[in-house]
């Protein structure tokens, strides 16, 4: 049963759906007997912002970019794939990989920052948080220097001797590689 009002109705029917399947996945352990009980219990959307908006924290370690500020939007790379969050987004923790975050704020403006690495977590209030191990607005990145810096990298990768070095040499390509792209 679906209520209206403040609580986002695509959020709480999402919410249903995952304790539906878990409510079969445990009677399929526990016997049918438990289906009753467990289909008889609510799951109870917690209250959202009143304006429908999506507080963020950002930060590095070096500087703070939000402080629980209402965006519309915020886009994230992570290694599961890139994704866009909007309120009401369902909650979720992910791993960000090296590349560019984008921040949509209430006023339109669309805010880019590179990101070496980091975490994402998006709360069931809407809130989010983005604590990155390094992060940088994308305008102030030196455009040639990110090129030259992907040139000694990649020259690494080829004078490694052993597969190990390589193996590691390789590694030490992906954030100037994502450095690069974010410039272009």
């Amino acid at each position: 049963n679906l209520k209206s009002g403040r609580v986002g109705t695509i959020s709480v029917f999402l919410k249903k759906c995952r304790f539906f399947r878990a409510s079969i996945a445990a009677c399929s352990v526990c016997g049918p007997q438990n289906l009753r009980l467990l289909a008889s219990q609510s799951v109870q959307a917690k209250d959202v912002p009143p304006t429908g908006g999506m507080p963020l924290t950002f930060a590095s370690p070096a500087e703070t970019f939000f402080d629980k500020v209402d965006v519309k939007q915020v886009d994230v790379p992570s290694y599961s794939g890139n994704f866009g969050i909007l309120p009401h987004h369902v909650p979720a923790l992910a791993v960000i990989k090296p590349g560019v975050v984008t921040v949509f704020t209430n006023e339109g403006d669309a805010q880019r920052f590179f990101v070496s690495s980091g975490t994402i977590t998006i709360n069931e209030d809407s809130s989010v948080q983005v604590l990155a191990e390094a992060a940088v607005p994308v305008d102030r990145l030196d455009a040639q220097a990110c090129r030259e810096g992907l040139a000694k990298a990649q020259q690494a990768v080829t004078a490694a001797a052993t597969d190990e070095a390589r193996a590691e040499a390789q590694i030490e390509v992906e954030v100037p590689e994502a450095l690069v792209k974010a410039v272009d």
